[in-house]
């Protein structure tokens, strides 16, 4: 009987774990969910009888090596910063590792042990990224296939909320995966490649400087660079190509309000406030700005030329951040603040339904004539609970675990999921999930 340990019991993990649970007889597997709360990972498992719950600390020098000593795959849903200690377990007791985070720097150091050790150490195998460089490929490899020059390629995703979902949120979002990420979304300088052109967008400016992305069907949306686009020129085999560009999708409006906040530096995580446990929301944004008590609103709006009744000021209102509310922290960073107030109505409620948005353009020559494939994808969530990031995140993973016991994934080392052999499999399943990218080519 093989074993799959499932580290963290968040948000993201309620469509993985029950995929895991729902094929677990036929595997034959275990699933155990390791979580520094046990009861949220009991929650999980639910009545199955083939899972299990257990408390789990990665700090936990000994707990941690028990646990993952006794898996045959561990699939980590921490944050992606803790995922290098679990990696060091894995190497230590021989076990593949598997996540949906980003690749860093440190988890890359590990490809030549893993390779040595046979281990498949799978990254960034969930929604953005994976899904996202998943179906990308497959359209990529299929124009080549075709004989076809790839010229330019843009990509955007967002986690969103439905249309039916809380009306009255100017900001048509809410927290549908981990908070502090949305937060500290765009630190850093985005990079990517435009007309042959090299160019980054800095933090302070990356808000303005959005563009508008249309989906069949669904309307207009802002996206913004996200990341380092550069990096996947050689991953995605484009180098050459004149134009390649990752982003991120938002609702209209969402970018010049989320311009406000950034600008002011309520999104800093780089030093603790004073004063906090004292502090109202109100007085939280006005520690930002120099502004007599009555003026608040008036002096922000002067600041970055918008009306005091304008849709950006409307968006910070609804938010609660001119209330006298009390905060509610003891200590913590602009960041860590900030997204203690938004959670207060940013949190899904009963009932609510999220939804994924994901959009790609293929510009390419073929026989002479210049072509062009537009692909979106388009998921909404059940509930509050398994809701469409959840799933989007989770199934794509839990699918590769599945293949990877089944013999069926040869790669080993630190990879992530742009080849045949991972992208053809788990996408046709997760096609029979409703998960699907539709295709219209130019």
């Amino acid at each position: 009987m093989k074993t799959i340990l499932v580290l963290g019991a968040g948000r993201s993990s309620s469509s993985l774990i029950q995929y895991l649970l729902q094929h677990a007889a036929a595997g034959p597997w275990t699933v155990v969910v390791g979580d520094f709360s046990e009861a949220a990972a009991r929650e999980k498992i639910g009545t199955s009888a083939h899972g299990r719950a257990i408390a789990f600390d990665i700090n936990n020098e000994v707990q941690s090596s028990a646990a993952i000593q006794e898996a045959d795959v561990v699939i980590s849903l921490m944050p992606a910063t803790l995922h290098p200690l679990v990696a060091r377990h894995c190497l230590r007791w021989n076990k593949h590792l598997l996540n949906a985070s980003y690749v860093s720097d440190e988890m890359r150091s590990y490809h030549a042990d893993a390779l040595a050790k046979g281990l498949l150490f799978l990254n960034e195998c969930g929604l953005d990224p994976g899904i996202d460089h998943m179906s990308a490929m497959q359209v990529i490899d299929g124009i080549k296939a075709r004989g076809g020059t790839l010229t330019s390629f843009e990509s955007f995703t967002g986690g969103l909320i439905a249309p039916e979902t809380d009306p009255e949120n100017p900001w048509r979002y809410k927290f549908t995966w981990n908070p502090r990420n949305v937060v500290m979304a765009g630190q850093g300088t985005a990079k990517f490649l435009q007309g042959g052109q090299y160019k980054y967008i800095p933090y302070q400016q990356l808000f303005q400087r959005f563009t508008t992305v249309s989906v069949p069907g669904y309307g207009e949306y802002e996206g913004y660079a996200n990341r380092d686009s550069l990096k996947y020129l050689e991953t995605y085999g484009l180098q050459g190509i004149q134009t390649m560009v990752r982003g991120t999708l938002r609702n209209k409006g969402y970018c010049p309000a989320w311009n406000v906040l950034a600008q002011l530096g309520c999104c800093d995580d780089t030093y603790a406030m004073e004063g906090v446990d004292q502090m109202t929301h109100r007085g939280f944004v006005h520690a930002f700005v120099e502004a007599p008590a009555g003026q608040l609103q008036e002096k922000i709006a002067a600041m970055f030329h918008i009306s005091r009744e304008g849709e950006e000021m409307k968006r910070l209102q609804w938010s609660g951040l001119f209330s006298e509310e009390n905060v509610g922290l003891s200590s913590g960073t602009p960041a860590q603040i900030l997204e203690h107030i938004l959670a207060k109505k940013w949190k899904l409620n009963p009932g609510d339904k999220d939804l994924i948005v994901m959009w790609h353009r293929f510009r390419f020559t073929l026989a002479g004539k210049e072509k062009e494939i537009q692909a979106h994808l388009v998921a909404t969530g059940e509930n509050e609970v398994h809701t469409a990031m959840a799933k989007t995140v989770g199934l794509p993973v839990g699918i590769a675990a599945k293949l990877l016991l089944e013999g069926k994934l040869k790669t080993r080392g630190v990879a992530i999921p742009v080849i045949k052999e991972f992208y053809d499999p788990i996408l046709e399943e997760l096609a029979s999930f409703g998960i699907r990218l539709i295709e219209t080519e130019y």
